[in-house]
């Protein structure tokens, strides 16, 4: 875990596309957070806006169509999370993987490849 006061971060998450805006998280991935002490439960989904290039210091994308994306898009402060810890992998849907397990696979994915950023 990352010491706590360490960094003063604020951070968002928004997807490329309209498809869940406005949905909460589904039921595993809230299960999954609240099991690491995070609370996402009250979040909703949006899209990625412009603006957000200007507003965040750092775009990080989760995997190469979403950074493909966001570069179309314009952003210049992007980077891949899977360049950091896991040799440039896309971090994977975790419906891709059967069950509940697959969600704490992506938890790890992302936790491990935060540090790494974070480091650097």
């Amino acid at each position: 875990m990352i010491e706590e006061g360490a960094y003063n971060i604020s951070v968002d998450s928004a997807g490329t596309s309209h498809w869940h805006v406005g949905e909460a998280p589904c039921k595993h991935s809230v299960t999954v957070a609240h099991g690491h002490d995070i609370d996402i439960s009250h979040l909703r989904a949006r899209q990625v806006k412009k603006d957000d290039f200007r507003v965040f210091d750092l775009i990080v994308a989760l995997d190469q169509s979403n950074y493909h994306d966001l570069q179309t898009l314009g952003c210049q402060n992007l980077v891949k999370l899977g360049d950091y810890g896991y040799n440039g992998a896309d971090v994977p849907d975790p419906y891709f993987f059967e069950g509940f397990e697959g969600f704490e696979h992506v938890y790890t994915m992302i936790e491990s490849c935060v540090k790494e950023l974070l480091k650097r």
